[in-house]
C-alpha cells in the first residue's frame, strides 16, 4: 500500500531533533523525500552544527528513505531561499513545508531584555516568514502545496514567562489565517499547529524536570497528527489550527460572544452591566452580572 505522502517532497525546519525529527522520519516512512533543516544550535539559539540534521538524514536513508540535510538559518530570506534550493536541487520540487524551528529564552516580561525579545521573534515569527515566502512563491507557480506553521498555546492562550515566545506564536496564528485566504486561488493549503510534547524545549518546564515523560507526550505520538495535516486527508481544512498533544488532536478556534450592541450611544457603565453578553460566561462572571444588572442604568 502506498504511503500517504508517496512521491511528495517535504521541507521540515528544526528537524535535527525532537518534533521535527519525528515528523521527518514519519514523512519518509510514508513515502516523502525530506529536506531536514536544522541550524544545530542550542535551545537558546546560540551556536550552529549541521551534524544534527545529518544524523536524521542518515537514519532515514538507513531505513530506505530519501533525505538531504540543510544547515541554513531560517531567520533570513537567504536562508529560506537556500532551504528551498536544497529541495529543488535534490528532488526537483516541494509539496510540503513544515515550519518547526524555534528557540526559547523564557523570562518574565519585566526581566526580558531587548536581545531576548529580538532573538525569539526573529527565529519564530520572522523565520516562519523567511522560509514560507520562497516556498509560497514556488508553489504559487507550480500547482500549489501544503504548509503547516507552528504556533503554540503560549500564544493562543498565554503562559507565564513567555511574552516573547507567546507574541511570536500569536503572530504565526495571524499568518495562518491570512495565508489560508490568499492561498485558495493557488491551491496552497495552510494550517496552524499548536503542539504539546516532551522535548529538549520543554523537558525542564515546571512539573516536568526530573520526571519520566508521559509516553503520549513524546514527539513520535505528535507526528501522526502533523502527517494528517500535510496529507490530502486534510484537504478541506485550510486555515484551521490544530492542537496536537498527549490529549489527542483537537481544533482551536477564536470565537466571539453575542456582545452588547445597543444601537445607540452608550456608556462604559452599560458595558459593565452587560458583561454577561460581552464576555464568555464563567461562574464568577454570571454572579457579577446578576448583581450589576439589578442596578439602575445611567443613559447619556
Amino acid at each position: 500500500m502506498a504511503g500517504l505522502l508517496e512521491g511528495k517532497v517535504a521541507i521540515i525546519t528544526g528537524a535535527g531533533n525532537g518534533l521535527g525529527e519525528a515528523y521527518a522520519k514519519l514523512f519518509a516512512q510514508e513515502g516523502a523525500a525530506v529536506v531536514v533543516n536544522d541550524l544545530g544550535g542550542a535551545r537558546d539559539g546560540t551556536g550552529a552544527d549541521v551534524s544534527a540534521a545529518q544524523k536524521v538524514v542518515d537514519a532515514i536513508k538507513a531505513a530506505g528513505g530519501r533525505a538531504v540535510a540543510n544547515g541554513d538559518d531560517v531567520s533570513t530570506i537567504e536562508g529560506g531561499e537556500n532551504i528551498l534550493k536544497s529541495a529543488l536541487d535534490a528532488f526537483g520540487k516541494v509539496d510540503i513545508l513544515v515550519c518547526n524551528a524555534g528557540i526559547l529564552r523564557d523570562k518574565t516580561f519585566a526581566n526580558t531584555s531587548e536581545a531576548d525579545w529580538d532573538a525569539v521573534i526573529k527565529v519564530h515569527l520572522k523565520g516562519t516568514y523567511c522560509c514560507a515566502l520562497p516556498v509560497w512563491k514556488w508553489m504559487k507557480d507550480n500547482g500549489g502545496g501544503s504548509m503547516v506553521l507552528t504556533s503554540s498555546t503560549s500564544g493562543l492562550y498565554g503562559n507565564f514567562g513567555q511574552t516573547n515566545y507567546g507574541a511570536a506564536k500569536a503572530g504565526i496564528y495571524g499568518m495562518v489565517r491570512v495565508m489560508a485566504i490568499e492561498g485558495r486561488k493557488y491551491n496552497i493549503r495552510v494550517m496552524g499547529l499548536a503542539p504539546g510534547a516532551y522535548t529538549r524545549m520543554t523537558s525542564d518546564l515546571p512539573g516536568r524536570k526530573g520526571q519520566e515523560p508521559d509516553p503520549l507526550s513524546l514527539p513520535e505520538n505528535i507526528a501522526p497528527g502533523v502527517l494528517f495535516m500535510v496529507s490530502d486527508l486534510a484537504a478541506d481544512h485550510s486555515g484551521k489550527i490544530l492542537g496536537v498533544s498527549s490529549r489527542g488532536v483537537r481544533e482551536i478556534k477564536m470565537l466571539e460572544t453575542e456582545g452588547f450592541a445597543p444601537g445607540r450611544p452608550y456608556t462604559a457603565e452599560e458595558v459593565a452591566k452587560n458583561a454577561a453578553k460581552v464576555f464568555f460566561p464563567t461562574p464568577e462572571s454570571r454572579r457579577v452580572a446578576e448583581v450589576r444588572m439589578a442596578e439602575p442604568t445611567r443613559v447619556g
